[in-house]
């Protein structure tokens, strides 16, 4: 069993910057990958960006150029930062990790994910 908790969400001032966490917990044996996905009403859920168990980044369109992502494994958490927001960086936020279990399986799970407001 495995749950993400998302955190970081809320009213974000355009211009300003964004700090999500996650945090997986349960029987983790090694952490994949985690991501970072978003979605608006009406519309398919979009990658922002993803870290690697190595700590390598991959960016989505939205993320590009004005973000940050990490992962500790200490601590099974994923940070992004993204900077300069948007009234169109408003939408849902999901967190995604592809972890394997103590079990020796390999799962993937989401989260309930987190809403994000970018508003004056």
């Amino acid at each position: 069993q495995v749950q993400l908790v998302e955190s970081g969400g809320g009213l974000v001032q355009p211009g300003g910057r964004l700090t999500l966490s996650c945090e997986a917990s349960g029987t983790i044996s090694t952490i994949f990958m985690m991501s970072w996905y978003r979605q608006t009403s009406g519309n398919q859920r979009e990658l922002v960006a993803s870290v690697g168990g190595d700590g390598s980044p991959t960016w989505g369109r939205p993320a590009k150029g004005r973000s940050a992502i990490s992962l500790d494994t200490a601590e099974n958490t994923m940070t992004l930062q993204m900077s300069v927001l948007k009234p169109e960086d408003t939408a849902v936020y999901y967190c995604y990790a592809n972890v394997q279990l103590t079990t020796g399986a390999t799962i993937s799970v989401w989260g309930l994910g987190t809403q994000v407001t970018v508003s004056a």
